[in-house]
């Protein structure tokens, strides 16, 4: 199969996507393993798009949501090449947005019935006093779109008024938009790769981030934590498991994710979960990201079964597509090629 992975440069971009151009060539190579042709192509043009669709690729992987570009909207890839007839691996750009808007996806699920944080938006002097905020003190400050950690660290929980008017005036300043205030929520941490096979077969792969003891004692996910690969990955208890994974579906599900995504989930000091943020396009680095280590933790996948299991809806949609063309021959399109 003729397929192309498709990722960019900009160094603007706030959510990575796939990860660094190493995860793009880890990509590549397991989809080269597995039998298919690959080009690895970086788009920073509207230029580098036009070609992209002049050559016709089966299949387009997305490796990030969008590009950038000066001075105009940016260029969701899902959007542009579905416009142009080319399918493309992961979600489509309406349900992309639950990814890049923590916010939306809250609201979204919280109105099916689903646990969310308890969460509120802030900008500089919008609350004056303690009294006047929707909540009480401690609260988990972060920015309202960003990825990987960005924008958080000790500084992120707060326990006082004058704490949370600094962090809100820092976040604000760096990101320039309302950042994200949620309930501190004092329990375990979780993250759940799940991916839905084209027979909707739906494999979940749930496991625990035990990020190490931060200068306030507490464990915090941050930026320095998760580039460092601090933070201690393992299976996750017994009595806990089911919750979460039955969290992770619900959420997938009521998100409307196609094909992989990957559910970050805590639970509260009671042990109750509940839904914090969804990532549609994960981080891919073999060995140390997210996605494929919980893959391989919770249901012993290698790298390369996961990146087979993660296309075979959108090489379903592939194979359909060529066999409906009167124009093109259909031909057998699967992962074993």
């Amino acid at each position: 199969m003729n397929i192309e992975i498709i990722s960019t440069r900009n160094i603007k971009l706030k959510e990575t996507g796939f990860g660094s151009l190493f995860a793009c060539e880890d990509v590549s190579a397991s989809l080269i393993n597995i039998g298919h042709s690959v080009l690895l192509t970086v788009c920073e043009t509207l230029d580098d798009l036009a070609r992209v669709v002049s050559r016709k690729p089966d299949l387009l992987v997305l490796a990030a949501k969008y590009m950038p570009i000066d001075g105009e909207n940016d260029v969701w890839f899902s959007e542009y090449f579905e416009q142009h007839h080319i399918i493309c691996s992961g979600s489509d750009r309406e349900t992309l947005r639950y990814d890049s808007n923590k916010v939306s996806a809250k609201a979204r699920l919280a109105s099916l019935g689903i646990k969310t944080a308890k969460h509120f938006m802030a900008i500089p002097g919008q609350y004056r006093i303690e009294e006047d905020l929707p909540f009480s003190f401690p609260l988990f400050l972060k920015p309202m779109d960003a990825a990987n950690g960005n924008g958080i660290d000790d500084h992120s929980f707060v326990e006082s008024f004058a704490e949370f008017e600094l962090k809100v005036m820092s976040l604000y300043g760096q990101y320039q938009q309302p950042v994200l205030v949620e309930e501190y929520l004092a329990g375990k941490e979780y993250t759940v790769a799940v991916i839905k096979s084209s027979l909707d077969k739906m494999t979940v792969s749930a496991i625990e981030i035990i990020p190490p003891v931060s200068s306030n004692g507490l464990r915090i996910l941050g930026a320095i934590v998760k580039t460092s690969d601090s933070e201690m990955l393992q299976e996750i208890e017994v009595n806990d498991i089911g919750a979460v994974k039955a969290l992770a579906a619900a959420a997938f599900v009521g998100l409307g994710v196609r094909g992989f995504g990957r559910i970050d989930i805590k639970m509260d000091a009671q042990g109750l979960c509940y839904f914090m943020e969804a990532n549609l396009v994960p981080g891919m680095n073999h060995g140390t990201s997210y996605f494929p280590r919980a893959c391989e933790i919770a249901n012993q996948m290698p790298y390369d079964e996961v990146i087979c299991m993660m296309l075979d809806e959108c090489v379903a949609r592939a194979s359909l597509d060529k066999a409906l063309s009167p124009l093109v021959k259909p031909h057998a399109l699967s992962c074993a090629v």
